[in-house]
């Protein structure tokens, strides 16, 4: 799989423990353990190219100020959720980076013209037999 190279600098990530939403009794009232993680594009050491496709994706966890916000709130652990939240934001910048092959043209063989054919002119063959039924 070709893709544009880059390095995530964790040192430009930014954390901040919040309160987690949804069930879970008394845990999830007193305990800040969901993580927002922010990362900001245009400020980043990524490449430029890699920026740009960024920003021109129709993303909602992208705000228009260029800034990537996750929210992880799935675990207990706040260890967990902030590590859940980079999974997901390489995850984003492993998509953007993704490039597609080029793809040659070519031309079928021999074989697989008569292969065709041949499947064709028997399919005929079988409609043929359709009908009514003289008697």
């Amino acid at each position: 799989m070709p893709s544009l190279p880059y390095v995530l600098n964790e040192a430009e990530i930014a954390f901040e423990a919040i309160r987690a939403q949804g069930a879970g009794g008394q845990n999830v009232n007193k305990v800040s353990n969901a993580v927002h993680l922010r990362f900001d594009l245009r400020a980043s050491s990524l490449p430029d190219e890699l920026k740009a496709r960024l920003l021109d994706r129709r993303d909602q966890r992208i705000n228009d100020d260029g800034v990537v916000v996750i929210k992880a709130q799935a675990h207990r652990s706040l260890e967990k959720n902030r590590a859940e939240a980079i999974a997901r934001l390489r995850t984003l910048l492993d998509q953007a980076a993704y490039t597609a092959p080029v793809r040659r043209a070519t031309q079928p063989t021999r074989a697989a013209k008569r292969r065709r054919v041949e499947g064709k002119v028997r399919r005929g063959q079988v409609k043929a037999l359709r009908g009514k039924v003289v008697g």
